[in-house]
């Protein structure tokens, strides 16, 4: 069992980085009072809870009950002889500034008072949660993909950290766009089974839809410099800490073209992804063909 506890100053993005957590399939709560620890462990610790991992934010929202974070720390560890890692995430004076003016938030220890008070009563109150911290990250100048890959490289064992994602999509340009889709390719150019008595009442999940359609002179081409582009897209997002990738592959009706290439793309990347696929209008019935075309 891992728990990690998440803190630090308001506005230096404890948030995102539970995001990151989150991302990866751990079990997460936002803003647990300190005094709750001990009852959270216990429940995450009960055989056949199936959590493995879990990431607790617990910060000066808390109130009065957050300086009881320390010794309460130091109970859970001595008496279910679990330790719980320390994430403290920090950040400038004028950055923290600027992001409670941005957000037009107030500061939870100057409500009513200059946003700058706030943070230097929160450094003193954390002073001693920092120095026991494990971990310290300091996010000035970190987007919020920055401060999530950091987390992931940080603090996630190897197999802890999140993988990426990919949906595969057939559709069918008459029918509607993926609206969902972060790439889209049209493969209307490819021959069309629909116009072959023998497979137009088939799929592209059948063989011979899909020989028919591996089989034109364009196909090959396409595949490899199409596959060349997603060989060099998936690594970037992923390093960038994007969780997943909805790939849209368009023919005319998407039952045919489309359902091909996109179970080809799955089985070639399902190795190095979480890989899933999803044919949006496989189902639609085939019409009576009409004039040759795409």
């Amino acid at each position: 069992m891992e728990l990690t506890i998440i803190t630090g100053m308001s506005g230096a993005g404890k948030s995102q980085a539970m995001g990151a957590f989150e991302d990866a399939g751990w079990f997460c709560v936002d803003n647990l009072p300190p005094g709750l620890l001990p009852a959270f462990a216990d429940l995450v610790l009960l055989e056949g809870s199936r959590v493995e991992r879990a990431a607790v934010v617990c910060d000066v929202r808390g109130g009065v009950w957050f300086k009881d974070l320390e010794p309460t720390l130091e109970r859970v560890e001595a008496a279910r002889g679990l330790r719980p890692r320390v994430v403290f995430l920090e950040a400038s004076d004028d950055a923290l500034i600027t992001r409670f003016r941005e957000t037009r938030r107030r500061h939870p220890l100057s409500p009513g008072g200059a946003v700058a008070d706030g943070i230097a009563r929160e450094r003193d109150e954390l002073a001693d949660v920092r120095a026991r911290a494990d971990v310290v990250i300091d996010t000035t100048g970190l987007s919020i993909w920055d401060l999530r890959r950091r987390v992931a490289e940080a603090l996630m064992s190897p197999d802890g950290r999140p993988r990426l994602h990919v949906q595969f999509v057939s559709f069918g340009y008459k029918h509607g766009m993926p609206r969902d889709a972060d790439l889209v390719f049209d493969v209307r150019f490819l021959q069309n089974p629909h116009y072959e008595a023998g497979l137009r009442e088939l799929t592209g999940i059948d063989e011979a839809v899909s020989a028919f359609v591996f089989a034109d002179p364009g196909a090959a081409e396409f595949m490899a410099r199409l596959e060349a582009l997603i060989d060099f897209l998936l690594p970037a997002y992923a390093q960038e800490g994007k969780s997943s990738v909805v790939i849209g592959i368009g023919c005319t009706g998407g039952r045919h073209r489309s359902v091909a290439i996109t179970e080809r793309l799955a089985r070639r990347y399902a190795g190095d992804f979480d890989v899933s696929t999803s044919h949006r209008h496989i189902a639609h019935a085939s019409v009576a063909p009409g004039p040759a075309g795409p």
